[in-house]
């Protein structure tokens, strides 16, 4: 009955020396050092001021992240799926999409739809007079639109690896059951492969947080633009920036962090 505890008490002192190590520690001591100064040299007086604007631009940050990561995540998974198993006729325009995408900046992408796109639809009084048009005007459903078919382009060709990489032993014994196709798909190849694409997932959110900075470029305002107006309005050039990065760099600690707490709770095992 002891042995329980025993264990625990030895993993908890075996992470406790995984901090305790010299590098470690210098390395906690040097970020408090420039914690402290950064406090102590550095002009803040502005951050009350920009403080309601900075939320809203967090907000509006993880809100364009969350929702293009889920959206080109449901499409990437027909375009892998299409690219690994698919007929010709589905395949070929799937690996097309993927491969223009991936290979045009997605900056590019970005001012072709706004710019391009965008200025179409006032031409036409239908559009205007429609229930659309109060959204069609603004810029902020060209950035999720943009952002959403790059990551599903990235992801598209991460899962078409992760179906093909599912032995297809274990598809034709599902089927030998007598499992449905559908079935197979939930159950058995849908799992396995979002299980191998997990760490590459986690890494190419990441990057999409990374490029959502871009969104400031057709006037949305993002945590990124508001550093920008800091800097515009006061002069101030390095405390907004240095703010900036702390801040993804927390949100990617988080990013990080879930997904590896996903992985964990996922009961597929891969030999």
């Amino acid at each position: 009955m002891s042995a329980q505890p025993t264990a625990g008490i030895v993993d908890a002192s075996a992470r406790a020396s995984l901090w305790l190590q010299p590098h470690r520690i210098v390395l906690i001591v040097v970020a408090l050092a420039l914690f402290a100064a950064a406090a102590m040299f550095m002009r803040w007086d502005w951050i009350p001021q920009y403080y309601d604007l900075a939320l809203q631009g967090i907000w509006r940050t993880l809100w364009i992240l969350v929702v293009t990561v889920i959206l080109g995540f449901l499409l990437a998974v027909p375009l892998g799926l299409a690219q690994a198993a698919g007929p010709a006729w589905l395949a070929i325009p799937a690996q097309a999409f993927c491969t223009v995408i991936r290979g045009t900046p997605l900056l590019l992408q970005l001012w072709l739809l706004y710019y391009g796109l965008g200025s179409l639809f006032p031409q036409f009084p239908w559009i205007r007079q429609s229930e659309l048009w109060p959204y069609l005007r603004q810029a902020w459903p060209y950035a999720v639109l943009s952002l959403t078919i790059s990551y599903a382009a990235y992801e598209g060709e991460v899962m078409r690896g992760a179906f093909a990489g599912v032995p297809r032993g274990q598809l034709e014994a599902a089927r030998a059951y007598g499992m449905s196709r559908w079935k197979v798909f939930r159950r058995i190849w849908l799992p396995q492969a979002f299980y191998r694409a997990m760490p590459t997932l986690a890494g190419e959110t990441v990057l999409q947080l990374k490029a959502t900075p871009l969104v400031a470029t057709i006037t949305v305002v993002d945590i990124y633009a508001v550093a920008s107006r800091v800097r515009q309005d006061t002069f101030i050039v390095y405390e907004p920036l240095l703010l900036l990065a702390l801040i993804y760099l927390i949100i990617t600690g988080i990013i990080v962090f879930a997904f590896k707490k996903l992985e964990a709770r996922i009961p597929v095992r891969i030999a």
